[in-house]
């Protein structure tokens, strides 16, 4: 069944990716001042335990979690506390911060010697995620130790590793399966330690042939690891999209992963969770892709987590073309950004800067009722009457026509001929629905 393991559902965009794929990961060393928001995470915001004018070192943790759903946050160049103060993030809140000069020696701390995997409990191995702050690199941002402590971990069967990279564009996930494979694997191995029952799984889209041998060549003698080729098609990294393509297990908006047995997390988290377990390292850096049909020089960076979006645009060479549209992260899920003068946070995938904006271009207009976005629609939802009841403010057969089952991947959007803001609209409503519900 390799290459068939999929969704019903999904579309097939330009994927962009031809433009950074094939340079390696660059190392580059922020110039100017760093920023971390203390609200990196989904939960509790972490709390600053330093103050202006303290010198800090790399590897320092700056911010404590505040609370067991929170995640810490850690200086990643040496220098002194300027400021701690509120800051603009990439979706446009202002969200407090703490602010580091750089002083360009990069000091760091000593880190206490791992033991060897197989000698590591289970409570010690989450608590090195936990203290190190790592979170779900792919976009949530969920805090990792908590979604590695299910209720029964007993009941964990596949411990899935998203290498599917299904977003237009993005290459960073890509970059690491060829240059680092085998900290990835080693991260699944970390994982894998904490459920007794569970099989691995490292789950890549069919159109990455080269990491799919790569993987399966270092993974041949891991009775527990396997490596499944999934069909591409785009939302397949979605996590629901992901878990039904490689086991078969359905999950809706009421269920977590693990009440399907599964645990997912993406490359990056991964590696993430290596250096924790094993190196006793804080989350420090994440791979960013710098790329679109603006950038001179599109390719992947290794950067230090603070580090301004502006000093990335400067290293992949500026922008040879004014851009028409800048994006943090992919153009089917990221944010649109109207500065560069943003900080680079744990979730920060990526940075897109078109040469059009094709999406401004268009003038929607009516529903001709074709049916498309139900056709393509990985939820089985009806998209275009759901931007209908969300346009009318109708949240309760919003809710009734299953509205919340949406994953907000955009593809309605994208395949409507009437170019309507499908995925904008049931957005709206699907936030306004939750708040409710916890109400």
């Amino acid at each position: 069944m390799g290459g068939k393991l999929t969704f019903t559902g999904g579309i097939h965009p330009y994927d962009g990716k031809d433009l950074s794929k094939d340079k390696p990961i660059k190392d580059i060393l922020p110039k100017g001042d760093l920023v971390y928001p203390l609200s990196q995470h989904i939960g509790a915001p972490a709390k600053a335990i330093v103050k202006k004018g303290d010198k800090v070192l790399t590897g320092q943790m700056i911010a404590e979690a505040g609370g067991f759903v929170s995640a810490p946050v850690y200086s990643t160049v040496s220098g002194t506390v300027k400021a701690i103060e509120p800051r603009r993030v990439v979706t446009g809140d202002m969200v407090m911060s703490v602010i580091v000069e750089n002083d360009g020696q990069y000091e760091e701390v000593e880190y206490d010697k791992s033991k060897p995997l197989a000698k590591l409990p289970r409570e010690e191995i989450i608590a090195r995620i936990q203290k190190a702050g790592v979170v779900g690199m792919g976009g949530a941002g969920f805090p990792t130790h908590v979604k590695l402590s299910p209720k029964d971990p007993d009941k964990i069967e596949y411990v899935i590793v998203n290498c599917a990279e299904c977003e237009p564009y993005l290459t960073s996930d890509y970059r690491r399966m060829i240059e680092e494979p085998q900290k990835v694997v080693d991260g699944l191995k970390c994982s894998l330690q904490l459920f007794d029952h569970a099989e691995g799984i490292l789950a890549v889209e069919d159109n990455k042939p080269d990491c799919i041998r790569i993987l399966k060549e270092l993974v041949k003698d891991e009775e527990r690891i396997t490596v499944k080729a999934l069909k591409t098609k785009y939302p397949q990294g979605a996590e629901r999209q992901l878990i039904y393509a490689s086991t078969g297990r359905a999950i809706n908006s009421s269920m977590l992963p693990a009440d399907a047995g599964c645990v997912v997390n993406n490359v990056d988290t991964v590696c993430a969770i290596y250096s924790a377990v094993m190196e006793n390292k804080p989350l420090m850096y994440r791979i960013v892709t710098v790329t679109g049909d603006a950038i001179a020089d599109p390719r992947n960076f290794r950067v230090r987590i603070g580090t301004s979006y502006q000093e990335l645009v400067e290293e992949a060479g500026g922008f040879k073309t004014k851009p028409a549209k800048i994006i943090s992260g992919g153009p089917m899920m990221g944010f649109a950004l109207f500065s560069t003068d943003v900080p680079t946070t744990k979730t920060a995938s990526a940075l897109l800067c078109l040469t059009r904006d094709e999406v401004s271009e268009l003038e929607p207009s009516a529903c001709i009722g074709c049916g498309r976005c139900a056709e393509i629609c990985p939820g089985r939802l009806i998209p275009a009457r759901m931007a209908d009841l969300a346009e009318r403010g109708d949240m309760e057969r919003f809710v009734a026509m299953d509205g919340l089952e949406c994953c907000e991947c955009g593809c309605c959007s994208y395949i409507c001929p009437a170019r309507r803001q499908l995925t904008q609209e049931i957005k709206s409503m699907r936030k306004m629905a939750l708040a409710a519900r916890k109400k």
